[in-house]
């Protein structure tokens, strides 16, 4: 079964601090309880106030983002980088990266606190970010940086109490860090998790460990159930048996039984409901409300709507034949499973988010989703209220006789179709001034207020898209490494685990044996898929190989412009030397390299002068005469002009 994390202590105490953290956690976490972190939670969380206290001094008033955030930034300068990194000196220095996401996290915090001074820590937690990311991109060691600083997990402490532990990766991911997340230490991390060449340890699973057979160019060593757990396989599975689901209701939908029987086709359709509403329940039960998303709901709204569908296809098949009551049941049962086609198709974009254009869009629904709360909230106020208003002359004559009326024209004038007749026979003239509000209030204003919203919310997206379609991919990645299945079987072969394996073997047969039993089955479940898994890994392995024979990175793609690459050498022809002669300097304005030079020529004819004077030459045509001191002149007096 799925291990999810418990999101209450072990005492059963709901402490304050940590559920608000889960409550911002986007993904669950491991139920197992993890060894203690490598280093303790009292040494991690000094590293954090060192970073924070080095940031307060940083930035000690309200700057613009941007001098935070440029490529060569004034304020984060090397020498700011260089103290940051050594504020867990030789021995904790791997947990900076993840220490400075704990200070981010607290800046935002602070912020919703202090309204007051809230840009200042909004621009702090910004540059704890971006020297975040910098550190990551660095750091030259790639294992070191995957293994110790990305993947490591850590615990600092929180009432006192260590918290949760997590790793860099997944807290960029809860507090969804696009600058960490984007950058290329992170991504590399991330593709490594996505291709399975990184695993967490079947002893402990809050270790990540190398892919033993990462190098292996053997088919068959590839050929094991256990790698169904890669993210990018389990992926693949869920796309084709989503596909399948499709098919089946297309299937089930345009081959109505006019008897009311439910054929081979429904019978798979409604199998696969029952493995998919067991999946759902298995992972709510285990992480409780903070489970719930948009996507949960959805899906949780299809399968109500397909039992449904069901009950009343037994309901009908309890009557007899070609009578009016099995008929009537029948027809119900088609048009709730008909209702559901539109929600079929649109669960399919859960599973496409992995491509970059339906990712992009599906981010700018969720967030356009969230937006519309706003609108939401102020509609109900406004419909309560101008209901009140219309039912109050209605019962004027002490009875309800236009409640269906006056609700469909309200409805009418939210979906910009008013319907201003009956209005004016409607307590005049109140009736009809007040629709006229209405209309005006939901239509002019509200409307527009939503549009505007939905508008802001595009651009931001749009404006980030790359980053965003990243954080999205690093979010998925992260929902199967982060909670990883035991044993990997994806709805509706779940229903084979509860009923041939959990319920008859896993409450007396011992773990080992257990476990072998599982990989069989996994084995025949998955056989057609592993045998291409198996293929491709083997590929893999041979372009590992190769790469490392070359010196380069595992991952490493000879591009077009890479394959004659070794027949130049620029340093031999003189082309680097002219090159760097020819480059400008892009770390500082021009301005800045002005003055600088200004300065080292004002330098030179100071030290010129107090020369001058321990020789007692003090006289215009003394120093004119020495041909250094006539050119600083004139150097000096042309800069000095120009500036």
């Amino acid at each position: 079964m799925v291990r999810w994390s418990k999101l209450w202590n072990a005492d059963g105490h709901d402490r304050r601090h940590q559920l608000q953290d889960e409550m911002r956690s986007l993904l669950p976490t491991s139920s197992e309880h993890p060894p203690p972190p490598s280093i303790p939670p009292k040494e991690v969380t000094k590293v954090a106030l060192r970073l924070r206290h080095q940031l307060e001094q940083v930035i000690p008033c309200e700057l613009e983002e941007a001098k935070v955030t440029s490529p060569h930034s004034p304020i984060l300068t090397h020498a700011v980088i260089e103290t940051a990194k050594q504020a867990g000196g030789e021995q904790y220095k791997a947990c900076v990266v993840f220490c400075l996401l704990v200070v981010k996290k607290w800046f935002k915090t602070q912020a919703m606190c202090e309204l007051w001074d809230a840009d200042l820590h909004e621009v702090r937690a910004v540059a704890a970010e971006m020297l975040a990311k910098r550190i990551i991109e660095g750091e030259e060691d790639l294992d070191y940086l995957m293994e110790e600083v990305l993947l490591k997990r850590y615990s600092y402490l929180v009432d006192g109490e260590p918290s949760s532990p997590a790793n860099a990766i997944e807290r960029a991911v809860d507090l969804h860090a696009l600058t960490v997340i984007g950058s290329s230490g992170y991504q590399k991390c991330i593709a490594y998790l996505w291709w399975g060449w990184f695993v967490q340890d079947d002893e402990d699973p809050s270790r990540f460990v190398t892919y033993e057979n990462k190098t292996n160019t053997d088919y068959w060593s590839h050929l094991d159930p256990d790698r169904m757990r890669v993210p990018r396989y389990q992926n693949a599975v869920q796309i084709i048996m989503s596909v399948v689901y499709l098919a089946l209701y297309t299937g089930a939908i345009n081959t109505i039984n006019p008897t009311g029987d439910v054929d081979v086709v429904e019978a798979l359709l409604y199998f696969c409901t029952l493995g998919l509403i067991c999946d759902e329940v298995a992972k709510f039960w285990k992480v409780g409300r903070f489970y719930l998303s948009f996507w949960n709901i959805f899906n949780s709204t299809l399968y109500a709507l397909l039992t449904t569908s069901l009950a009343l296809r037994m309901v009908a098949l309890g009557y007899k034949q070609h009578t009016e009551p099995r008929a009537h049941y029948n027809q119900l049962s088609y048009n709730f499973l008909a209702f559901t086609a539109p929600m079929f198709w649109m669960r399919l974009l859960l599973y496409l988010d992995t491509f970059r254009f339906f990712g992009s869009m599906l981010v700018v629904l969720k967030v356009m989703m969230r937006e519309s709360l706003i609108f939401f909230l102020l509609l109900l106020v406004v419909l309560i209220g101008f209901l009140q208003a219309f039912i109050g002359m209605d019962l004027t004559d002490d009875s309800l006789t236009d409640v269906g009326f006056i609700i469909q024209a309200m409805l009418n004038a939210i979906m910009q179709s008013p319907e201003f007749e009956g209005f004016d026979r409607f307590a005049p003239p109140f009736g009809i001034i007040l629709y006229y509000i209405f209309t005006f209030v939901v239509m002019v204003i509200l409307l527009n207020i939503l549009i505007a919203l939905y508008n802001s919310a595009y651009e931001d997206i749009t404006g980030n898209a790359i980053d965003e379609n990243m954080a999205l991919f690093s979010q998925k990645t992260m929902q199967y490494v982060r909670a990883p299945d035991e044993n990997v079987f994806i709805p509706p072969f779940n229903l084979i685990e509860i009923f041939c394996l959990i319920l008859p073997f896993e409450w007396w047969m011992p773990q080992d044996k257990y476990r072998r039993l599982n990989d069989y089955v996994m084995g025949i479940i998955y056989s057609p898929l592993l045998v291409v898994t198996a293929f491709m890994e083997t590929r893999q392995a041979h372009r590992v190989k190769y790469n490392r024979r070359r010196g380069e990175e595992d991952d490493d793609v000879v591009q077009e412009w890479e394959q004659a690459l070794h027949e130049c050498d620029f340093e031999a022809d003189g082309w680097d030397k002219k090159v760097q002669q020819s480059k400008p300097n892009v770390e500082f304005d021009t301005d800045v390299l002005e003055i600088r030079k200004l300065q080292s020529e004002v330098s030179g004819l100071k030290e010129l002068l107090l020369e001058m004077k321990e020789k007692g030459g003090w006289g215009v045509d003394t120093l004119k005469e020495s041909k250094f001191g006539e050119e600083k002149m004139g150097e000096s007096s042309d800069s000095v002009a120009r500036e």
